[in-house]
């Protein structure tokens, strides 16, 4: 566990964790799958808390992180699977799990080499629309 400063806590990652993530981001698998990660408290551990295959954006709760691979078919018929990591820390939820998750969020994209990363606040517009609104950036 690293301090950042008074507040902020910095969770590290369960090495388990860290070797599914690798393994997921190989499946060979073709529907939308995750892994729905939370942080155990007393431990200041990120770790597993479901895996899920054939699961839509809409089944998942946060607050969470989730790594979630994602059948995307583009506008000209291309067809590719693009592996998302998206922090959900909803409105209303304890400031102290909003921080704890915050304050670990860079740590754990760094350490399981995410780079398709977004956050949303608002758990209602956690939606197929939504994530491919924001795939689109990246071609």
């Amino acid at each position: 566990m690293e301090e950042k400063s008074e507040s902020l806590v910095v969770c590290d990652v369960d090495e388990e964790l860290v070797k599914m993530v690798k393994k997921f981001r190989l499946r060979k698998e073709t529907d939308n799958a995750a892994i729905v990660m939370k942080i155990d408290k007393e431990k200041q551990l990120v770790i597993l808390e479901k895996e899920h295959s054939d699961i839509s954006l809409d089944d998942l709760t946060p607050p969470t992180f989730i790594v979630y691979s994602y059948k995307y078919v583009h506008d000209d018929g291309r067809i590719s699977y693009p592996l998302c990591f998206i922090f959900s820390s909803p409105v209303g939820c304890k400031p102290e799990q909003q921080m704890m998750y915050a304050g670990s969020k860079n740590q754990l994209v760094t350490t399981v080499g995410m780079s398709k990363v977004f956050e949303i606040r608002n758990t209602e517009d956690l939606t197929e629309e939504w994530l491919k609104e924001k795939l689109v950036i990246f071609g």
